[in-house]
C-alpha cells in the first residue's frame, strides 16, 4: 500500500507569519484516493533541517511518496532543490524546460527597461537548477512544474518518490490535483469506506465499546471527536466498517433508551448551554 509523508519548508511558517494550508489540502486529496498521510514535518529554510526530515522519511516503510512544499524560488533562502540534491548525493543540473521559462522572464524584464546583470540572471536560474536525474510533472497553463526524484526505483517499484512542489497554495494545490495525482497517486490504493455516527454523550462512555469494536474489526480505523454532537468516524474495508458501525449504533440505541443515558445527554446539554451563555456574557 502506498503511503505518503510531507516536508513543509519555510521560516515564515515556523515564525508564525504564515499559516500552512498545504498540508491539510494534501491530506484531503490523498485521503480521497485511499493514500494515508503518515507524517508532516515543518522545517525552516535550512539545509540541515531539510536533510534530517528527508532522511527520516526515506527510512520509513515503502512504497512511499515524500512531498515537499516551499523553498523553490530564486532568493537565497530558497534551498529545497539544493538540500534534496545534497541529501540524495546528486548534482544540481539546469533543466531545459524550466530554463526556457526563466529565459522568457529575463527577456520580459529587459523589455521593461530593467537592467539584467549576469548576477541577477544567475540567481533567477536557481529555480531551474534541480537534482540530477529528476523529471518534471507539469499542468496546462502552469508556470512552475513539480520536480520528481525517484529513489531506489521510485514508488512504482517499492522505493521512494520525492516530489518537490512550490509553496504558493494555489500552485501547490493545482499541481497536486492536475499533475501529481494522475501520475503518482490515482489507482494505487483501494478507496476506504467511511461511516460517521453522532451522539450527545461524553466520549469516555464509549471507550470500552471502541475497544471491543477494534478487536472485532481490526482493519477499521476509528476516530472519536467530542463536541455537540460528538462524532465517531470509521474508515476501512466496507464490510468491516459496516459491522463496526452497526455495533456502535446498537450501543448508542441502548444508551438512548436507558435512564442513565438520558441523564448523561441532558447533563451534557446543560454544560454546553452554560458554556455558550458564559461566552456570550464575556463577549465585548
Amino acid at each position: 500500500m502506498l503511503e505518503a509523508s510531507m516536508i513543509v519548508v519555510g521560516d515564515e511558517i515556523l515564525g508564525g507569519y504564515v499559516t500552512d494550508t498545504n498540508s491539510p489540502v494534501l491530506a484531503r486529496i490523498l485521503r480521497d484516493h485511499g493514500v494515508t498521510l503518515r507524517c508532516v514535518h515543518v522545517v525552516g529554510d535550512d539545509m540541515a533541517a531539510i536533510d534530517e526530515a528527508l532522511h527520516l522519511e526515506l527510512a520509513r516503510s515503502r512504497p512511499r511518496l515524500v512531498l515537499t512544499s516551499g523553498g523553490v524560488g530564486s532568493t537565497p533562502d530558497d534551498l529545497t532543490f539544493e538540500a534534496v540534491a545534497a541529501s540524495l548525493g546528486r548534482e544540481l543540473v539546469t533543466d531545459p524546460t524550466i530554463g526556457a521559462k526563466v529565459d522568457g522572464a529575463l527577456a520580459w524584464s529587459r523589455t521593461q527597461g530593467f537592467e539584467v546583470s549576469e548576477d541577477y540572471a544567475w540567481h533567477l536560474f536557481r529555480m531551474a537548477r534541480i537534482p540530477e536525474g529528476s523529471r518534471l510533472l507539469e499542468r496546462p497553463g502552469g508556470w512552475a512544474p513539480g520536480v520528481v526524484v525517484d529513489v531506489d526505483g521510485g514508488s512504482d517499484e517499492a522505493g521512494v518518490t520525492v516530489v518537490i512542489l512550490p509553496g504558493v497554495p494555489s500552485e501547490f494545490e493545482a499541481l497536486l490535483s492536475e499533475a501529481v495525482v494522475p501520475a503518482l497517486v490515482e489507482g494505487r490504493n483501494p478507496h476506504p469506506h467511511v461511516a460517521e455516527l453522532t451522539h450527545d454523550y461524553p466520549e469516555s462512555v464509549l471507550n470500552l465499546t471502541f475497544v471491543d469494536v477494534l478487536e472485532r474489526y481490526p482493519a477499521v480505523k476509528l476516530g472519536s471527536y467530542p463536541g455537540r454532537p460528538s462524532v465517531v468516524r470509521l474508515s476501512g474495508p466496507r464490510s468491516e466498517v459496516e459491522g463496526a458501525a452497526e455495533a456502535i449504533a446498537e450501543v448508542l440505541a441502548e444508551l438512548d433508551a436507558s435512564e442513565a443515558g438520558q441523564r448523561l445527554a441532558a447533563a451534557g446539554a446543560d454544560r454546553a448551554a452554560r458554556r455558550a451563555r458564559d461566552a456570550t456574557e464575556e463577549a465585548p
